[in-house]
């Protein structure tokens, strides 16, 4: 199928060449580096870019200081665990040794008894 617009050679070459000449002067149109408005828009750009750090230097300090709070908080609770630990010990070892002593006073009671019954019985045979 043929181009209707641009049929011959000649018309191809003439559409080219104005295309490169109407993007020469897009080029030449352009501001140059040192045109006040762009030193404007470099300008803000870079403040906005120093916002920005500022924004995410904050986030980071926030996020720090969540993480030490949350540290703490975990130590304490482990600190709080392990004292209930320690006292449940304690009570478990003082129930025991009180257990233990009621055993003991109980084992001699009963050897007493042992004992006066023998001594009674020896007082009978004599």
């Amino acid at each position: 199928m043929k181009n209707s617009a641009h049929p011959t050679f000649a018309d191809r070459k003439q559409h080219a060449a104005e295309a490169k000449k109407k993007l020469l002067e897009k080029f030449k149109s352009a501001p140059k580096l040192d045109d006040p408005e762009l030193a404007a828009k470099r300008a803000e750009r870079a403040a906005i870019a120093e916002a920005r750090e500022a924004r995410r230097i904050e986030r980071e300090r926030v996020k720090e200081e969540t993480k030490a709070r949350e540290a703490a908080e975990r130590a304490e609770r482990e600190a709080a665990a392990l004292a209930a630990e320690a006292a449940a010990a304690a009570a478990r070892e003082a129930e025991e040794k009180a257990e233990l002593e009621r055993h003991i006073a109980e084992e001699a009671a009963k050897k007493a008894e042992r004992d006066a019954r023998y001594a009674a019985r020896k007082k009978r045979k004599r």
